[in-house]
């Protein structure tokens, strides 16, 4: 089986958490998108549950607590693997992003030329769209922020280190181990991929906001502590690798 045969076998995941306002509609969505689903359902205490349990064609992951976003990923990272998908599928079910791109993202990881790439990384800022919202100041001030940090210690070229629509090559995810399990993750997957010599690409994606104050949870509502704590992820995340070492 050739490599294209194998990203035909996508694995979809949305994580979500007190969804119900969304979920329904973006399921019907992404159902045109995609023929495997998995919803890892992070401890939602809303109507979630109970909307999910009548969603016969999907697969449902229950957390008995609320673990955090980073929590969600790590289990459809195991999931994916254990179920041997070949390309996972990242969503967020705020109706912020697109699932028509879906195949398009999942397409990338395996290119034409026969080379590799681990993940593609959806950017809200690599190019401009018609329509695109105008982003709230203070998440897109700490989202540039943290992207030329990240960009700076890892030797990377990203543009948005936050977007969580994204595609992963199952066999790479094996390089990662998330125990960030909060909305810092991301920062721990890329110095870990970094430290790999994982390929990355990004695959420019619309810019929608409908929740302008939607919550961090608890401090990370706070501008200033939000930020503070993913520079403290990554300093940290850094330390423990021989990249942290070299710029000591």
């Amino acid at each position: 089986m050739s490599d294209r045969d194998e990203a035909r076998r996508v694995l979809t995941t949305l994580p979500v958490f007190n969804e119900a306002a969304h979920i329904s509609e973006v399921l019907d969505a992404v159902r045109r998108y995609s023929d495997d689903i998995l919803v890892v359902d992070d401890g939602s205490t809303d109507a979630t549950p109970e909307i999910l349990s009548h969603q016969s064609d999907i697969r449902v992951i229950e957390h008995e607590e609320n673990q955090g976003y980073g929590a969600a990923l790590r289990t459809a990272f195991e999931f994916a693997a254990h179920e041997g998908y070949s390309a996972l599928v990242t969503i967020d079910c705020d109706g912020q992003h697109e699932p028509r791109l879906i195949p398009e993202l999942a397409a990338r990881l395996y290119p034409a030329d026969g080379s590799k790439i681990d993940i593609v990384s959806g950017s809200r800022y690599l190019r401009h769209f018609p329509g695109d919202s105008t982003p709230p100041a203070e998440r897109q001030k700490i989202n540039i922020a943290i992207t030329e940090l990240v960009n700076e210690r890892l030797d990377l070229n990203l543009t948005d280190t936050f977007c969580g629509f994204k595609a992963y090559r199952v066999d790479s995810l094996a390089k990662l181990n998330v125990t960030e399990l909060g909305y810092a993750m991301p920062l721990q997957v890329w110095v870990q991929a970094a430290v790999a010599g994982l390929s990355i690409v990004e695959y420019a994606v619309p810019l929608v906001y409908l929740e302008e104050e939607r919550s961090f949870g608890g401090s990370l509502d706070d501008g200033r502590r939000r930020l503070a704590y993913y520079q403290e992820v990554l300093s940290r995340e850094l330390a423990e690798t021989p990249l942290g070492c070299t710029q000591k």
